[in-house]
């Protein structure tokens, strides 16, 4: 059914429970593995070892990103063009934070895709020692509220998926679940950090700014 649903259907779909959602979710994971490898693969070689790691890796964050951020979704454009662009920026991300050795920096500063990350975005490899000290005390905290605000399952699939950078579907197997019902506890996990975070008087733009620095 994904090659039939307008903006309206996506986000009605989207935004039900249900096997109704599933199947919007599984479609959406299939279009990602299908429009990514061509989008990112200028960067990354798919001839890499991590390639298809990387590309499931991507469309696992862009899924759970959009769901985040579907009522952000104005309709200027395709529902699916809008997924594309977070996914080629969170594909970028990744590729900036793992530094591959095999991304092309060049390539980067071509800017052909829509909103890409500007190489200069690549940060260097030792922060100076301020910096380290400041995302030191920011892991510390973060921890923290995890601790305080989540449940122990969200904490266990949190901890795996946001720290460890464990994919969702090895996640989904040692925990009994699927890929699905882990995109819900993700989503109702962060919605409870984020509420935290503000009431500590922080913001989510905030917190990534000491890393980007």
């Amino acid at each position: 059914m994904q090659n039939t649903r307008d903006n309206e259907t996506w986000l009605e779909d989207l935004r039900a429970d249900g096997a109704k959602k599933e199947a919007a979710l599984e479609d959406l994971h299939k279009i990602l593995l299908k429009i990514l490898p061509a989008a990112l693969s200028r960067w990354l070689p798919s001839s890499s070892s991590h390639f298809e790691t990387f590309i499931e890796d991507t469309a696992q964050e862009t899924i759970l990103r959009v769901i985040d951020k579907l009522d952000s979704f104005e309709g200027r454009s395709k529902f699916t063009t809008w997924v594309y662009k977070i996914g080629v920026n969170i594909g970028l991300g990744q590729l900036r934070l793992k530094k591959w050795k095999e991304v092309s920096l060049d390539k980067l500063e071509e800017g052909n895709e829509p909103d890409e990350m500007p190489s200069e975005r690549f940060a260097a490899d030792l922060p100076n020692p301020e910096s380290m000290l400041e995302r030191k005390n920011v892991i510390e905290m973060v921890q923290n509220v995890m601790k305080e605000e989540l449940t122990p399952r969200q904490h266990q699939v949190m901890m795996a998926v946001a720290v460890q950078g464990t994919p969702l579907d090895v996640v989904a197997e040692r925990v009994g679940s699927n890929r699905n019902a882990l995109y819900k506890l993700i989503h109702d996990a962060r919605l409870r950090l984020k509420r935290r975070l503000e009431r500590e008087g922080l913001s989510p733009a905030e917190l990534l700014a000491v890393f980007s620095e």
